[in-house]
């Protein structure tokens, strides 16, 4: 197998520039941008780092038992609280949360296995995407743990649950046989609306904090799951649904665009590229 190397980008919106923060030939994954904007996290061997954007390298957060970590993890809207999805202890993937700087994690979903990938804007929810009765729903919790409410059946598989800013819509992708595509529902699961009907599979859509963007991630027709190592597309579209628009065509795929990555101020977003031994750019 080929040597891989990997690069944490920030892409720039007005200018369409992209610089790579960091270079790195460990695998890391799934970028979230701190609320002050000065730093971003992202996963790698089972552990979570943060990365300054003044001095960008890998330092290491402390997660306590949690050292199984996958690539669902997350920041609060104040700054204060990490969420994060680890199965050291369960086996399968659970949800914790943390203090930013570190300690020791507090469970909060009883079932698992349990995916992290967005916060409500008030602070108080969480949703994730869970494997109950043999497929992946989108489920919500009380952010300090308590009832989970399901909130999609019906669905071979639902996922990449993320709140608009104003907290009036949860955007996901979902499949149904030979396609997936994007959808919203409002934040107990009702009107449920199809924002995607094309060919490509499209997957993790992240609304802009501003409210005028939903970024995504889309794989050629034909490609089922969400692969890592694979040719995929970044594309934005408007935040109430038509057409939308490539940004990037990279190499990544899983651990690319997972989870919340946009900056707070809405002009720039956070992603991982794979750059193969031997190729150029």
């Amino acid at each position: 197998m080929a040597k891989l190397t990997y690069r944490l980008c920030v892409h720039e919106l007005a200018s369409g520039s992209t610089e790579a923060i960091l270079t790195t030939n460990r695998m890391i994954e799934a970028p979230n941008w701190h609320p002050d904007g000065t730093t971003l996290f992202v996963n790698g061997d089972g552990r979570l780092f943060s990365v300054a954007l003044q001095k960008p390298v890998l330092v290491p957060v402390d997660t306590g038992f949690a050292d199984k970590l996958n690539n669902d993890h997350g920041i609060s809207p104040d700054g204060t609280l990490l969420a994060i999805s680890d199965w050291s202890q369960t086996g399968t993937s659970c949800i914790y949360t943390l203090p930013i700087s570190g300690g020791t994690p507090q469970r909060i979903t009883l079932q698992t296995p349990s995916n992290w990938h967005s916060w409500s804007p008030d602070g108080k929810t969480l949703a994730y995407a869970a494997r109950r009765h043999d497929s992946y729903q989108i489920c919500t919790i009380p952010a300090e743990g308590g009832a989970e409410m399901q909130l999609t059946s019906g669905f071979s598989h639902a996922d990449g649950p993320d709140y608009t800013p104003d907290g009036e819509w949860i955007w996901l992708n979902a499949e149904r046989p030979g396609e997936m595509n994007l959808w919203r529902m409002r934040p107990d699961g009702s009107k449920l609306e199809q924002m995607t009907n094309d060919a490509p599979m499209n997957w993790f859509p992240h609304p802009s904090p501003d409210g005028k963007y939903v970024l995504y991630l889309a794989y050629p027709a034909g490609v089922f799951g969400h692969p890592r190592n694979h040719d995929v597309e970044l594309r934005l579209m408007p935040a109430e649904g038509g057409a939308s628009r490539r940004l990037r065509a990279i190499f990544g795929g899983q651990g690319s665009l997972n989870v919340p990555c946009w900056s707070p101020g809405s002009d720039r977003f956070a992603y991982v590229e794979v750059i193969p031994e031997g190729a150029i750019g």
